[in-house]
């Protein structure tokens, strides 16, 4: 009959699996040599897209790098991140360049000319390495709509400083950005609290 194992043999038995564990992590780490900017979306039902491109935003700063974070849909409003990012003027930027959902809206034609103002912004930060990360926030709804053509949004990114990192947030991401893409996270719902009657929280969406 086996004897159990008390708990110094299940400590040296868990050492032994770490060090293999260390020393295959250290193998597959020494093949990992490139560094460059990347192209990242965020996308999904889920909540946290924004959010994770805000959390980025303060690793850039964190750094001591430029983070300009260009909000498509999201107008002028009281937020948290905003108060964050104004506490570093000569690091970080954020500029909601929306008027609100189109339902909100309700003017097709205002949406595209606002689009249009804030992709314009955009590009002038994407293509100026002086921004280490250029965050497109909500850019995947804009895209769902036509606002602006795809072909020129891809172009653009395609052609950005080779150490500038791209993030793009929103539902419905485009197949084509996705395999362009060289980091996706599908954000998944599983609850969200509006269902059960409760509003927007400070501190939480906004």
């Amino acid at each position: 009959m086996t004897q159990p194992l008390d708990d110094a043999d299940r400590n040296e038995r868990h050492n032994a699996r770490m060090k293999k564990l260390q020393a295959a992590r250290a193998r597959l780490m020494e093949t990992k040599t490139i560094e460059r900017g990347l192209i990242i979306v965020h996308t999904g039902p889920g909540k946290g897209k924004s959010t994770a491109a805000m959390g980025m935003a303060c690793r850039i700063i964190g750094h001591g790098w430029k983070v300009s974070i260009i909000q498509f849909i999201k107008g002028a409003m009281t937020t948290g991140e905003t108060a964050v990012f104004n506490a570093f003027p000569d690091q970080a930027e954020i500029r909601a360049m929306g008027e609100g959902f189109t339902w909100d809206t309700q003017d097709r034609a205002r949406d595209i000319a606002k689009a249009r103002e804030a992709w314009e912004a955009a590009k002038a930060r994407i293509m100026d390495p002086e921004w280490k990360m250029v965050v497109l926030d909500e850019l995947n709804i804009v895209l769902r709509y036509d606002y602006l053509p795809l072909d020129e949004v891809l172009d653009v990114l395609a052609a950005k400083p080779a150490d500038t990192h791209i993030v793009v947030t929103g539902r419905n991401a485009k197949p084509e950005l996705i395999e362009m893409a060289d980091l996706v996270t599908e954000m998944t719902q599983v609850k969200h609290p509006f269902k059960d009657g409760v509003k927007a929280q400070a501190g939480v969406e906004f």
